[in-house]
């Protein structure tokens, strides 16, 4: 991304409703994911680092560690999760991490700017220990491109049948995925896809405090629904969750398909 969308985003990721929803669902998932007291923790991408200062605070007992391509992007994660948490500046297709190193890796809205993003998956499941969860959220729907992909330079949006395709050829199996912002949906054709484009980059910014608040109550419904009924069928964004695979004598088997 461009060094001002990753300005935008520092200034923005601690108060949005958008940024407040995707870290619960995270959370949600590393809190199902039958992590240890002392889980080591990856965040993939980790931007400027609001998912870690705030999923931290939630674990004080894991150990996190974010990578980022951007320099700039890693500046300011420094600056925000403090000098405990290891912020190396490096691609998510060549983890500078041994084999087996985590216990879980999240991946939030990061793939679909890798142009391999293969390779990365590959990567996350190397670095995983047998049976260690994987977290990726990534953009739905190819033909929802807009101004907004063109700001925060997107190689691409997803299906929901390559997101599980993908994961597999990785060897992580067990995957569960599902849409979400899906209440907001038509908001956001409508914008992306009717109204005029956005003369100020992405859709990276705050709304005023009431509508903060009313995507915050749809946030927290649609979260009721994955609960109590299952995935949703439609939304702007993919949720998924996988595992690195195990075979009976806890050792790393072949890929299978979820």
């Amino acid at each position: 991304m461009e060094a001002d969308e990753y300005v935008k985003l520092a200034a923005v990721e601690d108060r949005m409703w958008y940024f407040r929803a995707l870290h619960a669902h995270v959370a949600r998932a590393l809190d199902g994911g039958g992590l240890p007291e002392d889980a080591n923790v990856l965040d993939a991408g980790c931007g400027t680092g609001g998912l870690i200062r705030r999923l931290s605070a939630q674990h004080p007992g894991w150990n996190w560690t974010g990578v980022d391509l951007s320099a700039a992007a890693c500046r300011f994660a420094r600056e925000r999760v403090g000098p405990t948490t290891e912020i190396k500046e490096t691609s998510v297709t060549e983890l500078p991490f041994p084999a087996a190193s985590f216990d879980a890796v999240v991946s939030a809205d990061v793939l679909y700017h890798v142009a391999d993003d293969a390779a990365a998956l590959r990567e996350f499941a190397r670095v995983l220990r047998p049976g260690g969860v994987v977290i990726i959220n990534v953009p739905a729907y190819r033909w929802l491109w807009s101004y907004h992909d063109e700001a925060v330079h997107s190689c691409r949006r997803y299906g929901r049948h390559e997101v599980l395709t993908k994961l597999a050829a990785a060897g992580l199996v067990d995957a569960a995925t599902t849409f979400w912002n899906t209440l907001p949906f038509p908001l956001v054709v409508a914008r992306r896809k009717l109204l005029p484009r956005r003369s100020d980059g992405s859709d990276v910014h705050l709304f005023p405090p009431v509508v903060e608040a009313a995507f915050d109550v749809a946030m927290a419904c649609e979260r009721a629904w994955l609960r109590g009924v299952g995935p949703l069928p439609f939304g702007v964004s993919i949720f998924a969750v996988a595992r690195k695979a195990v075979d009976r004598e806890g050792s790393e088997r072949s890929t299978s398909q979820p």
